[in-house]
């Protein structure tokens, strides 16, 4: 009764994360400001939505990851609303801190690091079954390996198959070493992701190791 009673929380959690992300998801497309790049940045919406849904059945991620999951979706669909360069959240942190770009770019970089670094432990650690010292390390290299293979994507997309939407899809606003920062920030989050499991493992060991 306990179980079933669990299976339907965690259902109701789901449901309630699938439609929060459909009203952010429908609102971004509503008067959005640039429908191409709209297209392009969901493309990538599309394919996580559908590896969700394709393996849901066989594998099933605990409700904490789908929430992480969901947040960075949001905050990625509402990214393409406004171009990342001219989000109004961006605008907004940007007068707060006296920054000289709209940093909301760097935002959802930090993010991708920070709120996609359980779910991915959690796939190798239930899932494939790696030993916990792997499932504790691949998500970081992972993590800063998917940022590199994005940015080179946006070159793509932006040099060779979508020239005039290319710059509002990069988003870089004149910085030359945006692509390296991006997956320097998608780095530390992981890192600061990873750092209570490291704490933890530690505290192990050293009760482990206590007379």
């Amino acid at each position: 009764m306990v179980n079933g009673s669990s299976k339907t929380t965690d259902l109701g959690w789901l449901l309630l994360f699938i439609l929060v992300f459909t009203l952010v998801w429908a609102n971004s497309i509503i008067g959005t400001t640039d429908v191409a790049n709209w297209l392009i940045e969901n493309t990538l919406t599309v394919i996580s939505l559908l590896f969700l849904i394709i393996t849901y059945r066989k594998y099933k991620f605990s409700i904490v990851s789908y929430f992480l999951l969901c947040v960075f979706l949001c905050l990625h669909v509402y990214g393409s609303k406004y171009t990342y360069a001219e989000n109004p959240l961006g605008f907004y942190f940007q007068d707060v801190f006296h920054s000289p770009r709209n940093q909301y770019d760097r935002l959802v970089h930090f993010s991708f690091g920070l709120l996609l670094y359980y779910p991915m432990k959690e796939c190798f650690s239930i899932w494939i079954k790696y030993p916990p010292r792997i499932a504790f390390f691949l998500p970081i290299t992972l993590i800063l390996s998917i940022s590199a293979l994005y940015e080179i994507l946006e070159w793509l997309v932006a040099d060779i198959f979508f020239p005039a939407e290319g710059d509002s899809y990069l988003g870089t606003q004149g910085d030359i070493w945006d692509a390296q920062k991006d997956m320097g920030i998608a780095f530390v989050g992981s890192c600061i992701a990873a750092l209570p499991f490291y704490l933890f493992w530690l505290f192990r060991q050293l009760n482990v190791k206590a007379p």
